[in-house]
């Protein structure tokens, strides 16, 4: 049996089974138990009421056991006299059934459960019944057996309702997990991206999104790593390009052995190296291995350094460089080298955005967060695309497709940026309004916090 609908089929029928099972015999039980307990009082209220006659006819209770075979029981051939006791109005046991004896004083639960002769309103005795020894006459049995048939009726009805809807029901469950497991085994073949239709919101509704989740994004990691190898091997193609042509034009004597052309060599031949170093940094961020050397770093300081060492590129550019830092800023626990790069990365693509008159404002500050501090870096250059902005932490990516790679860039900074940021437990994320420049965020855990993290 590996079928999951048949075993929730068989599911559904035995405790569907089992519950009308226990219904019926407990209906049957409860059924037969209340007709018996209304026939007993039915007999007893028949008894008291010709043993009302017997004592309003004589007046006192003598000779009351002579027409007890033939008066009470009557209507109940064959019943055993045994099953009833009569007591005086004060319970003593005036006839006595089985397991008394004449004389004997009822206890207040008996009483309680007698019922009572009255004559002109008076009780003047009690009638208590045996109910074990009770015993229905012929048509009552048949009217049992008859209740009992239907009964019978009823839960075969109920076992055929229990199996349609339990085949309904495992259908409806076992639906989206067939399509669940087709869809996996399209994935193993490689099919990535493919989605089930989510057709409720409860558990199994929850698997199917995550499942057409985890689809999707496999699909477009796989996109993600086709071009990420189409990227490296252009960006890769154009310096080993020029290396290669320049390298057999010298060899074939085309191009004299200048300075000018061994210093393009070593130019593209430095690209390429950078590039390379960039791919092997972007790896070790993406496995979670990069070296860190982390101390405790005064900001201040350090983004002056930072703000000076950039200073000459923007009075050349005419571009007005300004740092704003808070007084209390806090230490934080980083690598200075690692922080350098990716400020220096913010630093020149603001200088390579930012036209002439434009202003750069390096800010530092306490976040919102006490526990961490904020950096960031604001142009005025003509700002990110919104459709070009969530994407520009992609390896690789450029808004400006047109643009040449010597100006632009690898496409592999930003990328840096984000796994070493994101490896001293920091965030980074950029806001941007077209035509009002751009902003990139830097939000780094205090000395403090960093060394409670780890």
């Amino acid at each position: 049996m590996r079928s999951l609908t048949t075993k929730l089929i068989l599911a559904f029928l035995v405790v569907g089974l089992s519950g009308i099972a226990l219904a019926a015999a407990l209906t049957s039980r409860a059924t037969t138990s209340e007709f018996n307990d209304f026939l007993l009082e039915r007999v007893g209220e028949d008894a008291a009421e010709q043993l009302a006659e017997y004592y309003m006819a004589h007046g006192s209770w003598a000779g009351v056991t002579a027409v007890l075979p033939r008066s009470p029981y009557r209507n109940r051939p064959g019943m055993p006299p045994t099953i009833m006791t009569i007591a005086d109005v004060n319970g003593r046991v005036l006839v006595p059934g089985r397991g008394m004896h004449p004389g004997q004083q009822l206890s207040r639960h008996e009483l309680n459960n007698s019922i009572p002769i009255q004559v002109d309103g008076n009780t003047v005795g009690f009638v208590l019944m045996r109910p074990e020894e009770f015993r229905f006459t012929q048509a009552e049995e048949a009217f049992l057996g008859r209740f009992n048939r239907a009964l019978i009726i009823a839960a075969l009805g109920g076992t055929a309702v229990s199996l349609l809807l339990g085949t309904l029901l495992a259908n409806a469950l076992t639906r989206p997990l067939r399509e669940l497991i087709a869809a996996t085994r399209a994935l193993s073949r490689g099919e990535l991206g493919k989605q089930v239709p989510v057709r409720s919101q409860d558990e199994l509704g929850q698997l199917t999104a995550s499942f057409n989740q985890m689809s999707a994004d496999l699909a477009h990691a796989r996109d993600l790593r086709r071009q990420m190898t189409a990227d490296i091997a252009h960006e890769l193609r154009t310096p080993l390009s020029l290396i290669l042509g320049h390298a057999e034009a010298l060899s074939d004597g085309v191009l004299p052995p200048t300075p000018d052309t061994f210093h393009i060599l070593h130019d593209e031949a430095q690209r390429l190296s950078r590039l390379v170093e960039d791919l092997r940094l972007l790896s070790l961020a993406d496995a979670g291995e990069l070296p860190l050397v982390r101390r405790p770093l005064p900001l201040a300081p350090f983004l002056t350094q930072i703000a000076n060492a950039y200073q000459p590129i923007a009075t050349q550019q005419e571009i007005n460089l300004q740092i704003r830092l808070s007084p209390d800023l806090p230490e934080i626990s980083a690598d200075p080298d690692r922080l350098r790069q990716v400020i220096g990365n913010l630093m020149e693509n603001a200088l390579r955005h930012t036209p002439a008159g434009g202003t750069i404002t390096l800010l530092a500050e306490p976040d919102a967060n006490p526990h961490y501090v904020h950096l960031v870096i604001t142009d005025t250059g003509p700002g990110i695309p919104p459709e070009d902005l969530p994407h520009v932490f992609e390896r690789f990516y450029r808004g400006d497709k047109s643009r040449h790679r010597h100006n632009g860039g690898s496409g592999l900074g930003l990328a840096i940026a984000r796994g070493i940021i994101q490896a001293h437990n920091g965030r980074i994320y950029a806001e941007s309004q077209p035509g009002q420049g751009a902003s990139f965020h830097i939000v780094l855990p205090i000395h403090e916090a960093e060394t409670a993290v780890v």
